[in-house]
């Protein structure tokens, strides 16, 4: 369409009337026919101006040049109903990312199933060493420790020296078991001899009367007096070697010493089990003695305890075998729209008495310390204990439709399952679902997603961020 002309105002002067005069004048036909043909353009052109007006946004002849490219710039900002403003409504719930990108965020998907989801029950827990593969490395005589061969935190074998105590109460035991073997070897000739001597004056009485029964009884006594000085320097050297096995000593080291004789006021103390050492109480030099309850803890940490405190009115539903998953806490090592981890482990023990304070029982569960991520537990953490709890009548609830925690996303103030698009490669549509508790990691989903429909499972948080990108784009 053409624009009006720009009118000022001013007064009106006679050269004017004749100017108004002479625009009313007959036409020749040259003017006549330029006239004519304005007439017919403008309004050829105002029919297609009314319905770009009513909101047409698809052309309905085909354009070239600028005029082409200024049709199409003008149709993809349409704000009316129809056309491809329909299509980006179609498709403002989709998130379609490149191969690298599901590859980096480890986006995958699968196939929805039915699970049978027991009652939990929740309850704070604290997690703690597993007595029952804990070792208090103590020593057995007093000594002072010379060598100190590991460090808190250290990972041990059973077998492996930990310290090296030099003891002078352990020399002097050696020295006394060896004098106590060495009264036994002496011993054991004055027998043979006292024997020989016994039989002579025996043999000689009973032929020919030559000695008299006295000099004869004499003699045997001196023989048995002679066994039992054996019998109580023998009683004398084990119990000698006792008091080295009491020290620390181990029988082949005894053997040892008997062999060559040489005394060694050095004692190794060795753990006794495969562990860590959590707690080391000993340093370089330091005296040290049985009365100290422990030089060094040693525990195996690759199973730990978890101790929750049930109330006593749901003791009922949990039973020894049960399973049970921990949740920690500390969000080390996951992000924002990370899942809390969590453990699963064993109940093992159901205390038999109630706490008449809290009113609650203690209940041990057994859980592997690590996780394949990486995550450890720690004992001293506070957590949370979530049991399985067996159902009233012994019946298993109806199987539904269960997915990951991590599956689940908020997006625009819902619960949202992301699900790949058919036909359309690395394309995900967002799909508001109802769900229900969480138990054991999984949710139940009442609407929205049916078994054997594919849905993303892990990676979902760089789909909604990418969604939400889409959707701050798209606001004028």
């Amino acid at each position: 369409m053409t624009s009006s002309p720009t009118t000022t105002s001013r007064p009106v002067t006679p050269s004017d009337r004749h100017a108004s005069q002479r625009t009313y004048m007959p036409l020749n036909r040259t003017a006549s026919l330029f006239l004519a043909s304005s007439a017919l353009l403008v309004l050829a052109t105002m029919p297609g101006c009314k319905k770009h007006q009513e909101g047409d946004g698809h052309d309905h002849a085909p354009k070239s040049g600028a005029a082409a490219a200024k049709a199409d710039d003008h149709s993809g900002h349409d704000h009316g109903g129809g056309g491809h403003g329909e299509g980006e409504k179609a498709h403002a719930d989709e998130v379609k990312l490149t191969a690298d990108a599901i590859a980096r965020y480890g986006v995958k998907d699968e196939a929805a199933q039915l699970w049978i989801l027991k009652p939990t029950v929740l309850t704070p827990a604290r997690v703690a060493f597993n007595t029952e593969a804990m070792a208090h490395v103590g020593s057995p005589l007093r000594g002072r420790a010379v060598e100190v061969k590991v460090r808190l935190g250290d990972t041990v074998k059973a077998g492996q020296e930990l310290v090296i105590i030099e003891s002078p109460e352990l020399g002097e035991a050696q020295a006394d078991y060896l004098q106590k073997k060495t009264a036994v070897l002496t011993a054991g000739p004055a027998v043979d001899l006292s024997k020989i001597a016994w039989e002579r004056a025996k043999g000689l009485y009973e032929q020919s009367q030559g000695i008299s029964l006295t000099e004869v009884q004499r003699r045997e006594a001196e023989y048995k007096a002679a066994i039992a000085s054996v019998k109580a320097a023998e009683a004398a050297a084990m119990a000698s070697e006792n008091r080295l096995h009491l020290l620390g000593m181990k029988q082949d080291e005894v053997a040892a010493l008997a062999a060559t004789s040489e005394i060694a006021p050095r004692h190794a103390i060795k753990a006794a089990i495969d562990g860590q050492v959590v707690q080391r109480e000993v340093t370089l030099g330091e005296l040290v003695g049985p009365d100290r309850e422990a030089l060094m803890i040693v525990a195996d940490t690759r199973l730990l305890w978890v101790l929750a405190d049930v109330p006593e009115a749901k003791l009922a539903g949990i039973a020894v075998g049960a399973k049970a998953w921990i949740t920690i806490g500390s969000t080390t090592g996951r992000g924002e729209n990370t899942a809390a981890p969590k453990f699963e482990g064993t109940v093992s023990f159901i205390a038999p008495l109630v706490d008449p304070t809290t009113r609650t029982a203690q209940v041990r569960i057994d859980v592997p310390a690590a996780l394949e991520n990486g995550l450890t537990l720690k004992p001293g953490m506070f957590a949370q204990a979530e049991i399985v709890a067996s159902v009233p009548g012994g019946a298993d609830p109806a199987p539904v439709v269960a997915v990951p925690d991590e599956a689940i996303q908020t997006v625009e103030g819902g619960p949202a399952v992301f699900v790949p698009v058919a036909n359309e490669p690395n394309t995900f549509a967002k799909r508001a679902v109802t769900i229900g508790k969480p138990i054991g990691g999984l949710v139940p989903i009442y609407s929205g997603l049916v078994e054997g429909e594919r849905f993303v499972i892990a990676g979902t948080f760089i789909l909604k961020a990418e969604l939400g990108k889409g959707s701050a784009a798209h606001e004028h």
